[in-house]
């Protein structure tokens, strides 16, 4: 017992140690590069003095957009060509989508550019009276690094309850079939499609679990656009279909989309608690769910098992 409290407390200490050394590097970048985030922000406010709802509607609809369709352009390039033909190493579902099915991936992007434009958009509008009426996202103040950190800390905690209970919820049989199936169709899926879905789906599992948490925050618009653009990447990366290196584990959600009844959050932590990632675990996807520090696939390093004849 006392072996195990020490090797726990000195795990602990450690731990502390480092997330200090970190926050303070970050913190003394975060200050020195301050000054200057501050005077572009307040040239901003400047330039639209009495419009501060224009600032606030072409950066939260523009800079998002611009990341989640910059990292789908490049993917789908992938996709399409099969070019760099290394990449294709990668992929976690061997022999699926190469390349993708062009009928398809057209139907997926037309439903993608209408969820984005007749519901992200207008959402997006409608949240800033929502927000002022809880703190103005326009303030001149910027938030501070540790403020913004915790903020973030909220985020996910708040989208990973949201997400995992609305997306168990839409796998009901009634609500599966006439509204889940859609994103599911994709069983071996790729970037794009991660806003691919029914427009109920798009507003309940999608748009929600993100905007929650910046209104009990009462966040700064630059705490918002930030989170909002990191959300489309992740999910980006969650669907992609490749386990890059240096690049945030896919195996969990591509696993989803491949058995349907495991895997339903973000994090991972409700499936663990819940029970829902119990057959995950017995799999090589689970081994292989870990970030790639090497260039070697971690399907080559951690091969699926050979199947039985």
């Amino acid at each position: 017992m006392r072996r195990t409290a020490f090797i726990l407390g000195s795990g602990l200490l450690l731990l502390v140690a480092f997330w200090n050394s970190v926050t303070w590097h970050l913190q003394r970048f975060w200050g020195a590069s301050g000054h200057f985030w501050q005077a572009q922000w307040e040239r901003l406010l400047f330039a639209f003095e009495g419009k501060e709802w224009i600032l606030y509607m072409l950066s939260i609809t523009h800079v998002p957009l611009i990341f989640f369709w910059g990292l789908n352009g490049l993917l789908l390039v992938v996709d399409t060509t099969g070019k760099p033909s290394f990449i294709s190493r990668y992929r976690i579902q061997a022999g699926k989508n190469e390349p993708v099915d062009p009928v398809k991936l057209r139907q997926a992007i037309r439903t993608v550019l209408a969820n984005q434009v007749l519901i992200s958009f207008p959402i997006m509008v409608l949240l800033y009276p929502i927000c002022k009426l809880r703190r103005d996202p326009c303030r001149r103040e910027l938030p501070t690094f540790h403020w913004f950190l915790l903020e973030l800390a909220v985020f996910t905690l708040i989208e990973e309850v949201m997400f995992y209970y609305s997306h168990r919820l839409l796998h009901h049989p009634k609500l599966y079939k006439k509204i889940h199936k859609k994103h599911h169709e994709w069983t071996a899926p790729i970037g794009v499609i991660s806003l691919y879905a029914h427009p109920i789906e798009h507003v309940v599992s999608n748009m929600l679990p993100a905007v929650v948490g910046p209104l009990v925050m009462g966040s700064h618009l630059s705490s918002i656009v930030v989170w909002s653009s990191l959300a489309l990447v992740i999910t980006t990366i969650s669907h992609c279909g490749y386990h890059l290196p240096f690049l945030p584990s896919p195996e969990f959600h591509d696993y989803h989309h491949l058995k349907f009844n495991q895997c339903y959050g973000v994090l991972g932590v409700l499936d663990h608690l819940h029970g829902t990632d119990t057959l995950f675990k017995q799999t090589k996807a689970y081994e292989r769910h870990t970030l790639l520090l090497s260039l070697t696939p971690l399907s080559e390093s951690i091969p699926d098992s050979p199947k039985m004849e």
